[in-house]
């Protein structure tokens, strides 16, 4: 059963089960507006030196690409009502340049699942997030894991 990522709970997490999350596209002047700020290279500043660079041109931050991915994972995939935090990510790869006006895609497939041991009111999820490009290429990689609040949680033996 489809559970949409505003009811979705630890119990609605299934170990193979693949979310497409939706796209993104960044715009010269948003990636350029981002590097000034937190990523000053030239590759994601300025034009003319970016075209004679490594990748041809300008590129987006690989920050800003995972900022941009954060927002589908966090509108269409998580949701407010069951996502407790994250302990943080064990992999995160910019595998290949994210260009302006094109357009990208994510998915995220959850790895696996488990009921927390010490706190019975939540579990945790792994999740692999890819981006693709228009030729189906990954851009990015990363997998998360996430605390997700049970629906229903378990009562050890001894408690009520």
């Amino acid at each position: 059963m489809a559970v949409s990522g505003s009811a979705r709970y630890f119990e609605d997490y299934v170990a193979g089960t693949v979310h497409e999350l939706g796209s993104f596209s960044l715009d010269e002047a948003e990636i350029i507006a981002f590097a000034k700020k937190y990523d000053p290279q030239d590759i994601h500043v300025d034009p003319e030196k970016a075209a004679n660079g490594p990748f041809g041109g300008l590129i987006a931050s690989g920050w800003q690409t995972a900022a941009s991915v954060m927002r589908l994972y966090a509108d269409n995939y998580l949701s407010n009502e069951s996502s407790l935090g994250s302990p943080g990510l064990d992999e995160l790869r910019w595998l290949a340049p994210v260009r302006p006006a094109e357009a990208y895609s994510v998915r995220a497939t959850v790895l696996s699942t488990r009921r927390s041991g010490s706190k019975p009111d939540r579990g945790l999820v792994r999740t692999r997030t890819e981006v693709f490009d228009r030729q189906g290429t990954v851009v990015l990689r990363m997998e998360a894991v996430n605390f997700i609040a049970c629906r229903t949680p378990e009562v050890s033996a001894g408690h009520i």
